[in-house]
């Protein structure tokens, strides 16, 4: 091993910081798992909006701050000698070397797809009782679809041809246009599941889309709210003609 590779010393530096901060800060020492959850999704969010924003150096200074926390939980599991540090490196280096056989082992591979079935196949060697067992709870719905509909594809639970995707899109359209009352939420949940299904033929993950439609929306209503203040008018008193006329303006000006 390579003492003075900066990768090491960077890493090690951090550990080092880490302890300081545990012993000596009172807000470092109160912390707990529970207390850094939300701190900890709350900073995958804006490492996800640095991504969508593609602004490399904040990618750069968001992934420190998740790497800080998965130091921190792993300095709080060693004060219980649950687990440290060095269990959680070994412990994923050695999933990734079980789960990779086309690498560390002679199984042969031909493609991406050949990787992820051998990866859900190997899962349920190692224990888990479903194919879905993996996908969290509280994952957002929208992301949680996709992820169990592509695993259910991986062991074989998927339509033969993309026209027949489309086809039960264009059936649960009907069958939501035909509900009434309560079923009209459920049939709505039917349609929503079936179009994320055809965004994962078309290989566009539905979440990162609705999110750029989401940052679109926002930056064109903006556009409605700026115009109206400097008219000194209250959007209230805009007709909706005259907010439509500002929304494509920003649609020219705005990707």
């Amino acid at each position: 091993m390579n003492t003075t590779d900066p990768r090491l010393l960077a890493f090690e530096r951090l550990l080092n910081i880490m302890d300081d901060l545990r012993e000596k800060c009172p807000w470092d020492r109160k912390q707990t798992f529970e207390s850094l959850r939300h701190l900890t999704i709350e900073e995958t969010y804006e490492l996800s909006d640095a991504i969508l924003k593609n602004d490399l150096p904040e990618i750069k200074k968001e992934l420190g701050d998740l790497m800080l926390h998965m130091v921190f939980y792993a300095k709080i599991g060693s004060e219980t000698n649950a687990f440290d540090i060095t269990d959680v490196m070994n412990g994923i280096c050695e999933k990734l070397i079980s789960r990779h056989p086309h690498i560390y082992g002679d199984v042969v591979v031909e493609n991406e797809e050949d990787v992820k079935q051998n990866w859900e196949q190997l899962k349920l060697k190692e224990g888990n009782k479903s194919v879905l067992g993996g996908v969290p709870a509280s994952m957002p719905s929208l992301v949680k679809a996709s992820r169990m509909q592509d695993k259910a594809a991986q062991v074989g639970f998927d339509w033969p041809e993309i026209n027949q995707v489309w086809e039960k899109v264009e059936e649960e359209m009907q069958e939501f246009k035909e509900a009434e009352g309560k079923d009209k939420e459920a049939e709505f949940g039917d349609l929503l599941f079936s179009l994320v299904n055809y965004a994962r033929w078309l290989k566009i993950n539905p979440d990162d889309a609705l999110e750029r439609t989401n940052i679109k929306f926002k930056k064109r209503f903006e556009a409605i709210e700026e115009y109206a203040k400097n008219q000194g008018k209250k959007m209230n008193d805009m007709t909706l003609e005259e907010m439509d006329v500002i929304w494509e303006e920003a649609k020219k000006t705005q990707p």
